[in-house]
């Protein structure tokens, strides 16, 4: 029996490699984009077409390569940054593996011209699936230019499971934030179909964090500063009032690599303890500088985790130099972005002379025992007729429990009977709804009459259920309603939500919205959805839209348009606490009855509740 095991060639073992570590667009905008900071460059520039798929481009003025070097880098395992086995527990370098490059090389088609400061001419390499094609000896800018063409084209089925444009888009944006924020005293560029997203200036950490997410988030951040003989914290978190439902903008830099760590998440997350809204996350952008010989990172190919000497002392000191940050510094937001908030940002107290001593006053008059005698001290006017009166004062409340004496006086009540659609046999067909006979208990749910006994609606919940249901049918039949604004409206996003707001925005336009770009991340807000009403915050809606599609986009069995119509569906509903007229509360049960489903909300939570005659004898005991 002949041998069976042989050596892979270099070509297959390239692409085997290219798996773990370029998966994504996103993977190899990375590995260039780290090359180019240890290359000791101080100005990288990117550029994307067709979200990576055609062209990855990374330009940098670092120190460029020789011959040799521009030949040898690609090959497997071939590298700069370490010598020996101990190098790895001293390493400061974001590449060191050797890998990247030959991956890279195994699955697309790379162009490479390097050169360094003191040679008269460059080096042009052109290589194809592991293959190099041409070199050649040209004359290009010192630093070093990569263009990485065609992604996958060897191995179609990695292409076919890449996602569309605008999802693989915002991968490569997130990568660039991190190499941005990890290094702020560099300038960066971002480029994409011919168009500048980002142009990044060298700044202090502040200023680059405002520049990547906003203007807003001057008011947002709060510093924190920590130095131990373990390790050194510095960066900034973001205020609890400002924490997002969504995760994306928590950040850990480990000596200026960026890596994703559950346990020291949860040391923020405990930092924030009794002052975060329910199921919220905060924004963090923290740097944590160690001795390298504390930790490894060679336990993952894309090197975004980590393993510390010592955790538990970590933990403690993340999480009290966050809460003593957050109890430390006041809120007032800063003009200046290099100026921190500091003890002058405090209010001013009044002079002592302008505090007024509270007083207090009575009626020596009163008499709890008198009846006919109200605590105004007008004669004449009994207690309950003052009640009586002011009740009748409050013209806009309605009176619901007037209505349900009626209800138990009236003999005979004019009926209509409500069937639910699709379903003569439902439970609900034999139900015969008064439709002048409708009363609130405490703004909150709404009382029907039924041959049985009664119903009892949750409100919001039968609202949420009979727009979500209208929207769904606007999206299928690409028609939806929608009121012009008087005055546009300008909403500003981050890069990442810009590209999530182009993937959506057709279904949004189907749904009333009447959006258009202006500039680079600028939405200008022209219309929306009628059911919306008048007054409403227009960028509020779209910025509740954009995190309900990113917190639910894990959910497979949930659509993209099933998810819009669910968020616009809870901004447009009826709120528990406001008051409805009759007419109002009979629509609101005609439709819901009308609705594919009634008993359900879009929560899957109950619309309704049922109470017999039955039930309500057992609870006096009068069976």
């Amino acid at each position: 029996m002949s041998d069976i095991i042989q050596l892979l060639p270099d070509a297959v073992a390239n692409q085997i490699a290219a798996g773990e570590v370029v998966q994504r667009p996103s993977s190899a905008v990375k590995e260039l984009m780290e090359n180019a900071i240890d290359a000791g460059a101080d100005r990288i520039q990117l550029i994307v077409r067709n979200a990576g798929k055609s062209l990855i481009q990374v330009i940098d003025n670092g120190h460029g390569m020789s011959i040799t070097d521009a030949r040898l880098c690609f090959e497997r395992h071939a590298t700069s940054k370490i010598r020996k086995a101990e190098d790895l527990f001293a390493i400061r370098t974001m590449g060191f593996r050797g890998e990247a490059m030959a991956s890279i090389a195994a699955i697309a088609h790379v162009e490479l011209k390097t050169r360094r400061p003191e040679d008269e001419l460059g080096t042009v390499i052109q290589i194809e699936g592991s293959r190099v094609v041409d070199q050649s000896p040209e004359a290009v800018p010192v630093g070093t230019c990569i263009a990485v063409k065609n992604l996958f084209y060897n191995v179609p089925a990695r292409r076919n499971f890449l996602k569309s444009n605008a999802v693989e888009m915002r991968h490569i944006i997130d990568e660039f934030q991190r190499m941005a924020l990890a290094h702020p005293d560099l300038f960066f560029s971002l480029h994409n179909e011919g168009n500048e997203l980002f142009h990044l200036v060298p700044g202090a950490l502040k200023q680059r964090i405002i520049h990547l997410f906003g203007n807003n988030y001057n008011q947002k951040l709060v510093p924190v500063e920590e130095e131990t003989t373990i390790l050194t914290v510095n960066g900034f978190v973001g205020k609890p009032e400002f924490a997002k439902k969504t995760r994306g903008e928590q950040f850990f830099f480990v000596n200026k690599r960026f890596v994703k760590d559950p346990y020291l998440h949860h040391a923020i997350m405990n930092a924030y303890e009794d002052i975060l809204p329910a199921d919220t996350y905060p924004l963090y952008v923290l740097f944590i500088e160690i001795d390298p010989s504390k930790i490894d990172i060679n336990v993952h190919p894309t090197k975004t985790e980590i393993k510390y000497e010592d955790e538990r002392a970590i933990y403690a000191i993340l999480r009290s130099a966050v809460k003593r940050s957050l109890g430390r510094y006041n809120i007032a937001p800063s003009l200046d972005f290099d100026q921190e908030t500091s003890f002058g940002n405090f209010i001013t107290p009044k002079p002592l002379d302008e505090i007024q001593v509270p007083t207090i006053t009575f009626n020596p008059n009163f008499n709890p025992f008198d009846t006919d005698e109200v605590s105004s001290g007008s004669p004449g006017v009994s207690r309950a007729g003052q009640y009586s009166s002011t009740l009748e004062r409050k013209a806009d409340i309605p009176k619901n429990w007037d209505t349900l004496y009626q209800i138990t006086e009236q003999e005979q009540v004019e009926q209509l009977h409500l069937t639910p659609k699709g379903n003569e046999e439902d439970q609900f067909g034999e139900f015969a709804e008064s439709r002048k006979q409708f009363f609130q208990i405490h703004n909150r749910y709404i009382v029907s009459q039924i041959h049985s006994g009664f119903i009892l609606i949750d409100q919001q919940a039968a609202h949420e259920r009979i727009l979500f249901e209208q929207y769904v049918d606007q999206l299928d039949r690409h028609k939806g309603t929608s009121q012009q604004s008087l005055f546009p409206v300008t909403v500003d996003l981050n890069a990442a939500d810009f590209a999530l707001m182009s993937e959506l925005l057709p279904d949004l336009q189907t749904l009333g919205f009447q959006l258009r770009p202006f500039g680079k991340t600028t939405y200008i807000i022209d219309g929306i959805p009628a059911d919306l009403g008048n007054n409403v915050n227009e960028t509020a809606v779209i910025e509740k839209l954009l995190e309900d599609v990113k917190n639910n986009k894990s959910e497979l069995k949930i659509s993209k348009r099933e998810n819009l119509a669910k968020s616009l569906a809870r901004s447009a509903a009826l709120k528990a606490g406001t008051a409805l007229g009759n007419d109002e509360m009979a629509e609101i049960i005609d439709k819901l009855f009308a609705c594919q489903s009634p008993n359900t909300s879009i929560h899957g939570k109950p619309t309704l509740v049922t109470f017999t005659l039955q039930e309500l004898l057992e609870k006096f005991n009068k069976l």
